[in-house]
């Protein structure tokens, strides 16, 4: 077994299923393994089997329900691990590309392998690219005034990953952000076309990058007018808290009942 890292809760490993003769058996690996611990009722509830619903999520119900859940999430601490990353703390080494930190905080982000791929299989690559500023939670935080930042970021992601593979060209890759997130802290997906499409990146789930801007830039309004101001559709896990607290209780009784 290889230890890939790890990052607060999180450890990553390389493994073999059964016994292999060779001085360089992790070249052989078969298996990923991600490791929680100590792990939350809200990994479980996660990774576990579940029923899936198609939710409707209108600018009302994000700002009365779901902008405050995200707040809530945020201040649980559940972003530390994302934090070691940008500060500088942990991952340094597996880090491709970054402005520099601190530099323009409203500017930075980096680029770095994400925690499913095994980082050898290059039809299977799948990268995070992480941003500094801390006030952009998901895809709702976009506005106009961000436009010409996204497309500068799009450009710098595509240029650092095909200079670090060089086997694979801009065109063999794609950009998307998912929503809802697994966490509060606006990051997108950079993976090869010819990385499996399951569910992540799945209709209900994944929303294309330049998909987004396109939108941002035809918005009738001026710099702030955002992606706060739509409806947006998506895919939730019947365990998951957001529709258990909100549109569980909103399709059942048309209202959700205050936090206790």
């Amino acid at each position: 077994m290889k230890n890939l890292g790890a990052n607060d809760i999180y450890h990553w490993y390389l493994a073999n299923s059964g016994e292999i003769n060779h001085p360089n058996s992790d070249d052989f690996a078969d298996l990923k393994i991600n490791l929680i611990y100590p792990c939350t009722e809200k990994h479980i509830k996660k990774y576990s089997k579940q029923g899936v619903r198609l939710v409707t999520e209108t600018p009302a119900i994000y700002q009365d329900h779901v902008r405050p859940y995200m707040q809530a999430q945020r201040e649980a601490g559940r972003l530390n691990w994302v934090y070691n990353i940008i500060e500088g703390r942990k991952e340094v080494e597996d880090v491709i590309y970054r402005t520099p930190f601190g530099q323009d905080p409203e500017e930075g982000f980096l680029l770095l392998p994400d925690l499913n791929w095994d980082r050898k299989t290059v039809d299977a690559l799948h990268l995070l690219g992480l941003v500094e500023r801390r006030d952009i939670w998901s895809l709702r935080d976009l506005r106009k005034k961000h436009v010409t930042w996204l497309r500068h970021m799009k450009t710098k992601f595509l240029e650092a990953t095909t200079k670090v593979y060089p086997t694979i060209e801009q065109d063999q890759l794609k950009l998307y952000v998912h929503y809802q997130p697994t966490y509060h802290h606006f990051h997108i997906h950079i993976v090869h076309v010819a990385l499996e499409a399951g569910a992540t990146q799945a209709t209900g789930k994944a929303i294309g990058l330049e998909s987004i801007i396109e939108q941002l830039d035809a918005m009738q309004g001026g710099d702030e007018t955002g992606m706060d101001s739509i409806t947006l559709c998506y895919t939730l896990g019947e365990a998951s808290d957001l529709w258990n607290d909100i549109f569980g209780p909103l399709k059942k009784n048309g209202t959700v009942s205050p936090p206790q």
